[in-house]
């Protein structure tokens, strides 16, 4: 049965292959049964950006391009930036009057970003209240499932929450609860071992050249245990393994055969991982490759997809208007 399928990304800079294997991938099957509307959330990137705002629209664009190059269809999904559709934010103002502070105070994910990330001064009014603006995007198109991983399930309740709420307050059934469709992200860290992330500077980028992609995948962190190239492997504990698991796994058997019984050293296993991303990657960028040559299209996709992603907002907010004034 079709569903209404939310999803989004903050455009703070390049898609890398954690985000194609952990999101798109996903986003691509479930455009096939379902209406799915995906936004490109720069207001969300804004709050966390606010020092350094200037790159954020041209991220939107280039985020745009990823997308498209990696599979998501504009004529079955509808693509759109956030900012250009301003009921969101009208939204977000109606809940934030009746969203409790300590809802937003306990919210784990504020704490620990809080507590981790000490390059930006993020204690500002707009950071503590974004999941009231996560529940805006969400709920403005009745959302009935939203694809997140288990570390975002309690985001996904608080929506579920100030929806309820709203309901009750005002007593008509405008929202419904959105189901969580977890998506099983495979387990792909940076190639030094930590979890990717463009701020570690260990990312994979889709757009990269062929040269970088040789030379992130050669500082590849890998099996500690092995010191030599004649001591066994144990692929299991290496990096580079879990890369083949995921972008190449019909060599798996071989792979895990040739690193156990010391057949091949870590740097002529890294360099046949190289030529197989570069294989996996190579239709994503030449797609890429003609959508940047003429980014005047993907500009007029996202303006209509704003348009279409407006057409449904403007009716829900006329709904929540008639039972708040």
């Amino acid at each position: 049965m079709s569903k209404i399928v939310f999803s989004a990304m903050r455009p703070t800079g390049r898609l890398h292959l954690g985000h194609w294997v952990g999101a798109l991938d996903n986003w691509i099957e479930l455009q096939k049964t379902n209406a799915c509307i995906f936004g490109i959330v720069d207001w969300h990137a804004l709050m966390g950006e606010y020092e350094q705002s200037k790159g954020i629209a041209a991220n939107s664009i280039e985020m745009a391009i990823d997308w498209m190059a990696c599979g998501i269809d504009p004529e079955k999904s509808i693509l759109f930036i956030q900012s250009q559709v301003p009921e969101h934010l009208e939204l977000q103002m109606m809940l934030s009057c009746l969203t409790p502070l300590g809802w937003l105070e306990r919210n784990p994910t504020y704490k620990e970003q809080l507590r981790e990330i000490t390059t930006r001064d993020l204690q500002t009014y707009a950071f503590l209240g974004y999941p009231v603006l996560q529940a805006a995007d969400i709920l403005l198109y009745k959302a009935q499932a939203v694809p997140i991983g288990e570390d975002q399930l309690p985001h996904l309740e608080l929506c579920r929450e100030i929806g309820r709420r709203f309901n009750f307050i005002y007593k008509k059934e405008i929202f419904p609860d959105c189901e969580a469709i977890l998506t099983k992200t495979p387990r792909l860290l940076g190639i030094d071992g930590r979890k990717m992330s463009k701020s570690y500077q260990n990312a994979i980028n889709l757009s990269d050249p062929v040269a970088d992609i040789k030379t992130k995948v050669s500082r590849m962190f890998t099996d500690p245990k092995r010191i030599k190239k004649t001591d066994p492997g144990h692929p299991d504990e290496c990096n580079v393994f879990s890369y083949y698991s995921i972008f190449a796994d019909d060599m798996n058997k071989e792979v895990h055969t040739w690193c156990t019984q010391a057949q091949k050293g870590c740097t002529d296993c890294k360099n046949i991982l190289a030529e197989r991303l570069m294989k996996k990657l190579q239709p994503v960028q030449e797609k890429r490759h003609q959508l940047e040559s003429d980014k005047k299209r993907v500009v007029e996709i996202l303006h209509a997809g704003a348009q279409k992603a407006r057409a449904i907002a403007q009716k829900t907010m006329a709904e929540v208007r008639e039972v708040v004034f």
